[in-house]
């Protein structure tokens, strides 16, 4: 089979590899909708999880199965099923204990294109697939339902752990993809005023359309004061990171009340000029002791959070398709479509392949 690997740090390219084998517990699935994620982008271009050679991309995927093991019992082939970018072990001691996305060690959840192919082949393989997929409704398009799997997973989980209550002001610090379902997660949690941080006028108009109620621009000044200015120095009451370089966390501890949660779904990669030290704001943190509580997580994976961001979509409580802002036909577009999230021109969003089923 084809597939859209990476080579080694820095470079990317098309593989043949032998098609990925069946586990008695396990599926193969054929790619119906693929999406390039940042992660991606970290991972090849900025090394950011270490060197990879002739590895499969790809972890947000929507397929058909083509094959399960003699023991999956709840699909079969023929299946169009949603597949979690989180796969964990779900016997594991961590998911005994609550953190199923870290199976096997710190984001020991996350395998596609981390510890195995992904899913920029033309079949690939899901551990515990019982476990591990969810079915498709029909009433989805693909354009809506490839982001589940990351997006609206990681996007709900930043406003989840920022404890948001009834009312609530929230500022949302990078509107990417992940962002704006940080946004659209935090209205559906009872936030009062959102404030969400960028520039770029598609990205903005889908915030607002989400539930952002105030934009700041970080180009027009700093983040922080701007917004303690429109909070009258009060802050807000809970941050979630979606983006930035590693200075983001100054930003979140000074505009944060104390008491706050700050939320970070921020993949912290190694761009250019950063190193391995993520620094935090001395006195925005209370000199360590304003109660300002930095929480952090992996994408939640596995069946049943599908099914529940399937329920979201199903009853119309937000229209994730509005980010697949370029949606290209045919396996063959992937690499352009994964060039794009790295280049990342003005009217951006998030790229969809959609394939033949």
């Amino acid at each position: 089979m084809k597939g859209l690997a990476m080579l080694k740090i820095g470079e990317i390219g098309w593989i043949e590899k032998d098609k990925p084998k069946c586990g008695p517990s396990d599926a193969i699935i054929k790619p119906l909708a693929i999406a390039p994620c940042t992660s991606d982008v970290h991972t090849v271009w900025e090394g950011a999880i270490g060197q990879r050679h002739n590895m499969i991309l790809g972890h947000e995927a929507v397929g058909i199965v083509n094959e399960v093991g003699r023991e999956v019992k709840d699909f079969k082939p023929g299946d169009r099923v949603i597949v979690p970018a989180i796969t964990p072990d779900w016997g594991s001691e961590a998911a005994q204990r609550g953190f199923p996305s870290h199976s096997g060690g710190a984001l020991g959840g996350w395998k596609f294109s981390n510890f195995k192919d992904g899913v920029f082949g033309e079949y690939f393989h899901v551990n515990l697939a019982d476990s591990n997929l969810a079915l498709l409704p029909d009433k989805i398009p693909l354009e809506a339902a490839v982001m589940l799997p990351d997006m609206l997973s990681t996007g709900f989980m930043g406003a989840e752990n920022a404890k948001i209550e009834i009312g609530f002001s929230v500022a949302v610090l990078g509107i990417g993809p992940v962002g704006l379902s940080s946004i659209a997660g935090a209205k559906l949690k009872g936030a009062g005023r959102i404030f969400g941080v960028g520039t770029r006028p598609k990205l903005i108009k889908i915030a607002k359309k989400y539930g952002a109620t105030d934009i700041i621009n970080y180009k027009k000044g700093n983040t922080s004061e701007q917004i303690m200015d429109a909070t009258e120095g009060e802050g807000v009451d809970a941050v979630i990171v979606a983006g930035g370089g590693p200075d983001i966390l100054i930003d979140a501890l000074n505009i944060a009340k104390p008491g706050a949660k700050i939320s970070n779904i921020n993949y912290f990669g190694r761009g250019i000029g950063e190193g391995d030290i993520i620094p935090i704001s001395r006195s925005g943190w209370g000199f360590g002791m304003a109660q300002k509580d930095i929480v952090t997580g992996l994408c939640p994976g596995g069946r049943l959070r599908m099914e529940r961001l399937a329920q979201i979509v199903i009853h119309g409580r937000m229209d994730p398709s509005l980010m697949a802002s370029h949606v290209f036909k045919g396996f063959d577009h992937l690499e352009k479509a994964l060039l794009l999230m790295k280049d990342k021109p003005q009217d951006l969003i998030k790229p969809v392949v959609l394939l033949d089923g």
